[in-house]
């Protein structure tokens, strides 16, 4: 039976990374990749650091929860075709289709144009053009390294083992959390979290895909949910003005417990109230992925061109941002996957199936 409120969680963080990208394209407190640094807000600038620390986490959480799934109904086989379909395409050869646009108007940004000789531009343009995509990177990777434990581990008795977790044990979570924050960071590229994503993603897969688990969750979500916003006003408070993606900021004890405590409540309240249905809900579940896919390109040219050639409100070039890159990724993503050949490069699409491959996860 498909958990509507899991489906309803992932499409909502969606939502937020498409947010979120908006304000990180007009950041102003020094991180990296911007693209209005000079144009921004401290409003949306504390709302980098309120989701930061938490929805990616939560992302690759859900992700673990949902390959525990997906195995109990398919072969090795079958389930690294499909990743190797729905991940590793578009993460790649997309690259050379479409994400190349990151690439350009990433280079173009940083004054790099003129030191980058011509026949190269373009698949300079490609290995640059990344952006976003390290998240299904990372989530094929994880999804290799899930099979070969399953393969050990043949009789689940590590996952039956975690599926006894109580209350007390599902807060001090925390702990490996922290742990693995300090590990496995590439430098420069501080998306690149391979410790922390790979626990989050086992801890999905090991713990909170037991029902049992995820009702106990769903008993502590009104304590966890106060605690989670007294949490984000305390660390805003504290970090407003640094680089939130420093490994100073990142790999404290603070963020850690911030970021548990939030996807706690986050569950939980999916869970509680957030398991119904809807004709939007159902178009999100199917298309959210897609969306995700293609939005940072398409929101790099708009943020790109209002900023070096309009002069609104600086208020004004968030809410067009972010209206037109709503607008513009629905409509991109809807005849992207109508094309054939391109939709299978850019979205993991075959043919036939697409419906099947836009719903799994």
């Amino acid at each position: 039976m498909r958990k509507n409120y899991l489906d309803n969680i992932r499409w909502g963080t969606v939502l937020l990374v498409l947010i979120y990208h908006v304000c990180y394209l007009f950041n102003g407190v020094g991180v990296l990749g911007g693209i209005g640094r000079n144009k921004s807000v401290p409003a949306f600038n504390a709302f980098l650091y309120l989701v930061y620390p938490w929805f990616m986490v939560l992302l690759f959480v859900i992700a673990g929860t949902g390959t525990r799934y997906s195995l109990e109904k398919r072969s090795y086989k079958q389930f690294i075709s499909n990743r190797a379909t729905k991940l590793l395409i578009p993460s790649t050869l997309g690259l050379f289709i479409y994400h190349w646009i990151t690439g350009y108007i990433n280079i173009k940004v940083g004054g790099g144009m003129a030191y980058i000789p011509v026949p190269i531009r373009y698949p300079v343009f490609v290995i640059s053009g990344t952006g976003p995509l390290w998240f299904i990177q990372m989530l094929f990777l994880f999804s290799l390294l899930i099979v070969l434990i399953h393969k050990i581990d043949k009789k689940d008795k590590a996952w039956n083992f975690c599926g006894k977790a109580n209350s007390a044990v599902l807060l001090l979570l925390v702990i490996p959390i922290w742990g693995a924050a300090q590990i496995l960071n590439m430098p420069v590229l501080t998306m690149y979290r391979f410790g922390i994503y790979f626990m989050a993603f086992l801890l999905g897969y090991f713990v909170f895909s037991h029902d049992k688990v995820q009702d106990l969750v769903e008993k502590m979500h009104i304590p966890m949910l106060l605690a989670a916003i007294a949490s984000a006003v305390l660390y805003v408070f504290f970090y407003f003005g640094e680089n939130y993606t420093s490994a100073q900021c990142l790999q404290s004890f603070f963020t850690n417990a911030y970021l548990w405590i939030a996807v706690l409540a986050v569950l939980g309240c999916g869970k509680a109230w957030g398991n119904q249905t809807s004709r939007f809900s159902r178009y999100m579940t199917k298309s959210s992925f897609g969306l995700y896919i293609v939005h940072y390109p398409i929101l790099m040219v708009i943020c790109y061109f209002l900023y070096y050639d309009c002069n609104y409100p600086v208020v004004m070039n968030y809410i067009i941002a972010l209206v037109t890159e709503m607008v513009f990724t629905i409509i991109v993503f809807e005849v992207l996957k109508r094309i054939p050949g391109i939709r299978y490069f850019v979205l993991g699409i075959k043919g036939e199936s697409k419906s099947k491959a836009e719903a799994d996860k």
